[in-house]
């Protein structure tokens, strides 16, 4: 058995599983904001990048989210370009984050992606609105970014799982 978790396919699923899952959320449309439940939507995307290019910056790729965005795109139908943008800023603002933060600390990260998301989403809504003339609802974006802040501990446990196991993995 300790030969399967040594093994070089795991070990290489293990470290491409982040972006697996972000592309796998970008072309199902995994956030809930499309599903057209009242007062119900999150960003599953935004959750994913901040923890990923916070935490474990190695396995997940400014190209690949770039790449997400412009998929994220063009499955929800906005115009191309925006999502990579938003994402990029998403990752420049963690990385920020990241290299003025001396200890990790759960509360602050927290509190910085609730910032951080409502940086994201005004300049989406201010993008969309402002410049392409496409009707917005502020409240769905208001909604949205408040349950995305509220759903990432649970996330973060999940994540940091996987970080763990991903570490385990590559120093065997």
């Amino acid at each position: 058995m300790s030969s399967l978790n040594k093994s070089p396919f795991l070990q290489i699923f293990y470290s491409y599983l982040p972006i697996l899952i972000l592309f796998f959320s970008v072309f199902n449309e995994f956030d809930f904001n499309y599903l057209k439940l009242d007062y119900f939507s999150f960003n599953f995307v935004h959750l994913l990048i901040f923890f990923w290019t916070l935490r474990n910056p190695d396995h997940l790729g400014y190209l690949a989210i770039f790449f997400a965005g412009i998929i994220n795109d063009v499955v929800i139908g906005i115009p191309i370009g925006i999502s990579s943008f938003c994402y990029l800023l998403l990752c420049s603002v963690t990385a920020y984050i990241r290299n003025i933060t001396l200890s990790p600390n759960f509360i602050k990260d927290w509190i910085s992606l609730l910032f951080t998301i409502l940086l994201i989403n005004s300049i989406q809504v201010i993008i969309l609105d402002l410049i392409f003339l496409i009707q917005v609802d502020y409240m769905n974006y208001l909604i949205n970014s408040g349950f995305t802040f509220l759903f990432y501990p649970i996330f973060f446990i999940i994540f940091n799982f996987l970080n763990e196991r991903i570490s385990k993995q590559t120093n065997d």
